[in-house]
Parts: C-alpha cells; sequence; structure tokens
C-alpha cells in the first residue's frame, strides 16, 4: 500500500514552473529519497504535501484519502531551513511545538524527557535555543519532528551540520522508526546516505520527475558492463584473449598482480569473457563495478547551459 499517490502535481510561481505534472508513489513503511538539485523543485512538493501552499493541477491521496487538513498531524516535518524560537528555552519550546501537533501537555512533556535522555541532552532543559550550536538545535528539532509519532515523517537535509557522530544517531533512529511502521521522505544532496538508507528513490529535475524506482533496480538499469579484474601471468595473452570481448579502460600492476578496468562489447557476458583469459592467467577477482548513486544522479542531471540562458535572457 502506498501511503502517499501524488498524482500529476504542477505548480508555478509567477512565470517560474516549479513542478510539472509530477506522479509518484511512496510506499508505506519506506524510507523514500528524494533528490534532485538545487532548484529541482523538491522543497516546493514538500510544501504541498504538508499543505503549506496547493498545487495548480494535480490531485494528493494519503493512504487513498484526499489529502486534507486532518492529515496534517499524521505528518511530521523537519525543514531545510530550521525555525526555533532564539530566546526560548529548550523545555518551553519544545512543549509549545509539541502541543501544536496535538500532544497533551503532561504528555508531550514524559515524551520530550524520554528522548532527551535518549539523545544525552538532560541538562539542556533550561537553556535558551541562542545557547545551543547549530548541531544541537537540529537534535532539539528532530525531537520536536518526531515526537509525536507521526505516520508520515519528512525530513529535509536532517544531516546538515552535524558531525559524524551525531549524523550516525540520526540515521539510527530513522532505521528504528522505519521498523516502528512510520514512512520516511528523506531529501538530501548526499547520496551515500541515500545508498545506506532508502528503499525507492525519485529524482527531480528541472521541475520535472526524471528517474524513480527501487534503489537496487535503478542501480541495475544503470550498469555499463565494466569489471574490475585482478589476475597473475602473461599481460600480453591476457590483451590477446580479451580483444574480440571487450576493452581495457585502466590497468595497473602492483608487485605480480595485476589489476585491469574492462568495458565487455554489448553482446558479450561476464562467463563469456573468462573462458576466454582463463587459459592465459590466474584470476585474483573478478568484480562488477555498479555505479553508485552519486554516479548516477551526475549522469542524469545535466548542468544548464548558463551562456544559452544568458543569450536567449538578451534576445527575448
Amino acid at each position: 500500500m502506498n501511503i502517499l499517490q501524488i498524482n500529476n502535481v504542477s505548480k508555478k510561481y509567477s512565470q517560474h514552473i516549479a513542478l510539472n505534472n509530477v506522479s509518484l508513489s511512496i510506499p508505506e513503511k519506506s524510507i523514500f529519497g528524494l533528490l534532485g538539485p538545487n532548484g529541482a523543485g523538491k522543497t516546493s512538493l514538500i510544501r504541498i504535501i504538508n499543505q503549506i501552499t496547493g498545487p495548480d493541477t494535480g490531485e494528493i491521496f494519503f493512504k487513498n484519502e484526499k489529502l486534507s487538513q486532518k492529515h496534517i498531524e499524521k505528518i511530521g516535518y523537519l525543514p531545510e531551513e530550521r525555525g526555533l524560537y532564539k530566546k526560548m528555552t529548550v523545555g518551553e519550546q519544545a512543549l509549545y511545538l509539541a502541543q501544536l501537533k496535538g500532544l497533551k501537555k503532561n504528555d508531550a512533556k514524559k515524551k520530550l524527557l524520554y528522548w532527551f535522555e535518549k539523545f544525552e541532552m538532560g541538562g539542556w532543559w533550561k537553556k535558551k535555543i541562542e545557547e545551543l550550536s547549530k548541531g544541537m538545535q537540529q537534535k532539539v528539532q528532530f525531537i520536536v519532528t518526531v515526537l509525536h509519532e507521526p505516520e508520515l515523517i519528512i525530513l529535509d537535509e536532517p544531516f546538515s551540520g552535524f558531525d559524524p557522530i551525531n549524523a550516525q544517531l540520526i540515521k539510527n533512529e530513522i532505521i528504528e522508526l522505519q521498523k516502528k511502521g512510520s514512512t520516511i521522505i528523506f531529501s538530501t544532496h548526499n547520496m551515500g546516505s541515500v545508498e545506506e538508507l532508502c528503499n525507492n528513490i525519485a529524482l527531480i529535475n528541472k521541475s520535472e520527475k526524471i528517474l524513480d524506482g527501487s534503489v537496487n533496480e535503478i542501480k541495475k538499469q544503470h550498469r555499463t558492463n565494466t569489471y574490475k579484474i585482478a589476475f597473475k601471468g602473461n599481460v600480453m595473452g591476457f590483451a590477446n584473449a580479451l580483444w574480440t570481448g571487450g576493452e581495457v579502460l585502466e590497468k595497473i600492476t602492483e608487485d605480480d598482480t595485476h589489476y585491469f578496468t574492462i568495458k565487455l562489447a554489448k553482446n558479450i557476458t561476464s562467463n563469456q569473457v573468462l573462458q576466454l583469459i582463463l587459459p592465459t592467467c590466474e584470476i585474483v577477482s573478478f568484480n562488477e563495478i555498479i555505479p553508485n548513486m552519486n554516479d548516477i544522479f551526475i549522469s542524469n542531471v545535466k548542468p544548464i547551459n548558463n551562456t544559452t540562458q544568458i543569450n536567449n535572457a538578451f534576445t527575448e
């Protein structure tokens, strides 16, 4: 079942098209990566899901019901631009935001004390927000985002400003929240975190969805039939055996071991190339190079031609 079904959503601000006919299916209890370069339209879509703004066309369904105000309490949202009141104490701020999400004061305080202890924040309660570092403030805001146990949690660049230890702490909590039944929409430019956490992703560029699906399937779709092979033996014999089946992209020799990166011809399988080269050398290792999400992101997001844009601006 999908927790969110986004159908043909478009949004325009003056002459700028922020979203153009975007459709997405977000599976329940998944960690879903919403990816794209700056200005692609991700934040516009997130704001529509949170009903901060509405779409010009299209519609969104929350668990098969048309998205409405009653669903707001089922959503937790951590925006990229944090919004805490600097002069309030941490405790006052956290209780205030928790009650806005529908929690009673006593229930909110019990939940907050649990999270403060879990995150080793016991001494922060009476500190003013302005006394905290950026990372400490983000811990507070993460807690108030998830405190009311929302079914859908939207995290926009959640690791920004965190040191590696606290980033890992938040990653662990994201995984735990998923295990407990929450769905997480996770927007980030950190492709390493996407590979580590996400089950499914969508890539938006220039207001349009250009790619979506499971992380594993997308990586398979972008395979280039490229392999890294380590072997011992005669390099010339290896090259002669290989020449009909592929090309050498890179070669390194260390001691008596040769490390080759090879790209196979489209009609040649890895088994066939192994049969060609096995008589000529001793194979140490043979591994396919699967593109990572960073490679896939770069290959699908084409840079904007600024020169063309500038020229067009002068001729309009």
